[in-house]
């Protein structure tokens, strides 16, 4: 009898080892993309790079351990059983948490700064040094797309004096954990910079205090330094925070 018969390899086994390299490789990918931003080793677009290695490889990890759990009805053939089915469940929360942390980007335009004030967005001033490009706003373009789907995102009126409000807008600011660039209470102007949780992206925040009469009105300008879209971070961040303030000063 020939020896190429002799031996068959069971149902499932070499998806399921497949399943399990990719695995690894996806946390891997994981841990170095995600870690190296946290402490700096890695600059946002590698670690974002490192990120989309993992996420893509967990894909695979996921797709290749299930066909070969099914293949093998559920004994993975001769990889080991309880290696494949654990690389499916870490596989599967991880891309589960993954895609639950990031923000809704139903409807979000291609845009990266946003204003609650398009006609006269408040502009940076410290911030400028700071960044490789010069913040003007976009302009028309921007403005458009931002009313047309971040309608809700205007500038907010306060029946409270001036310096109230930018006492309450500064302790928010810094309770938040934003890096303050600079406060300018006799210009009614707060500047910081912004970085998301897990890429470590930085995005730039100057809000604006004008009184009018008895009235404070609060602008606010979110403004990303990589990419033209931003998945709606900096119109949720905006939201977000005139909301705060709103509470905060009304109570």
């Amino acid at each position: 009898m020939s020896n190429t018969n002799a031996v068959k390899r069971a149902r499932g086994t070499r998806w399921c080892k497949t399943g399990i390299g990719f695995a690894v490789i996806a946390v891997i990918a994981f841990v170095i993309g995600l870690g190296g931003a946290r402490i700096g080793l890695l600059p946002p677009m590698g670690a974002f790079s490192g990120f989309g290695i993992g996420l893509l490889c967990a894909i695979l990890a996921a797709l290749t351990t299930a066909i070969g759990i099914v293949i093998s009805m559920g004994t993975a053939g001769d990889a080991s059983a309880a290696r494949s089915w654990g690389a499916l469940a870490v596989i599967v929360m991880i891309v589960a948490t993954v895609l639950s942390q990031r923000p809704g980007t139903s409807g979000a335009p291609p845009i990266n700064d946003i204003s609650t004030d398009t006609n006269n967005p408040p502009a940076f001033q410290a911030i400028v040094p700071l960044r490789a490009d010069v913040p003007d706003y976009p302009g028309e373009e921007f403005a458009a797309l931002q009313h047309k789907h971040f309608p809700d995102l205007v500038t907010l009126k306060i029946d409270k004096p001036i310096g109230e409000v930018f006492a309450a807008t500064e302790q928010i600011a810094r309770d938040s954990g934003w890096d303050i660039v600079d406060t300018d209470r006799a210009a009614g102007r707060i500047e910081a910079t912004v970085r998301t949780p897990w890429i470590q992206f930085e995005d730039d925040v100057v809000i604006r205090l004008v009184e009018s009469g008895s009235v404070t009105h609060v602008d606010m300008r979110s403004k990303s330094r990589l990419g033209r879209g931003d998945m709606g971070v900096n119109a949720k961040r905006i939201r977000n925070f005139l909301d705060k303030l709103k509470s905060q000063v009304a109570a």
